[in-house]
């Protein structure tokens, strides 16, 4: 079975179901979108090694993982998602130490959040692309007309809708200055409320365009 390579669309939370996410994979050399339901703390890893200029002032999980394995010089190499059975997506870790190969299984999210902190490719089987990939609008401005259609990929692993950006506490930043954004920054990453972090990152991100 042949390989495809993915990458890292982003991540999407609904608004009606409390607590689920999804994770947008993209084909490298196609159109197809893979959402996978992933839980909370998964999704703020995922989110915060994606999003570099916020520094967690103490290790998460996955973080303390990544600094074990260089301690000990095991290297991730590659993460696969090999399997989708009633929904669920299985995936390997491909490690290596000392030019001895290892595959360890793991929870998709754990296994893309380590992928990302090893800069390590992400891949899964043909097969499964035919069986899960969908073909996602690409038209942001229809994302509130589409909402319904993501909070049914959340409840439903097997089904598959439009991305969408939304905002989990409904908290807004727009009347804030420059300045009180980067002080609110600065105490979010230190109370290590990352989901806040992230929001008012992408408000100054939004100022500084």
């Amino acid at each position: 079975m042949s390989l495809v390579k993915l990458s890292i669309k982003g991540i999407s939370y609904s608004q009606t179901q409390n607590g689920a996410y999804a994770l947008i994979l993209n084909e490298v050399d196609g159109e197809r979108k893979l959402p996978i339901v992933i839980g909370a703390f998964e999704a703020q890893s995922i989110a915060i090694a994606l999003e570099k200029e916020i520094k967690p002032p103490r290790p998460l999980t996955h973080d303390l993982f990544k600094n074990f394995a260089d301690r000990f010089d095991i290297v991730v190499k590659q993460v696969i998602i090999h399997k989708l059975v009633d929904g669920v997506f299985y995936s390997s870790i491909i490690c290596e130490r000392d030019k001895i190969e290892e595959i360890i299984d793991a929870r998709t999210s754990d296994a893309i959040a380590l992928a990302l902190r090893f800069n390590a490719p992400i891949f899964t089987y043909k097969n499964i692309l035919d069986k899960a990939g969908i073909y996602l609008k690409s038209n942001l401005t229809e994302a509130n007309k589409d909402s319904q259609e993501i909070d049914d990929v959340l409840s439903n692993p097997e089904t598959f809708g439009q991305e969408v950006e939304s905002n989990q506490s409904g908290q807004t930043y727009s009347k804030h200055s420059l300045q009180e954004l980067n002080e609110l920054l600065t105490q979010a990453v230190e109370h290590e409320d990352y989901e806040k972090a992230a929001k008012i990152r992408d408000e100054i991100s939004k100022r500084e365009s």
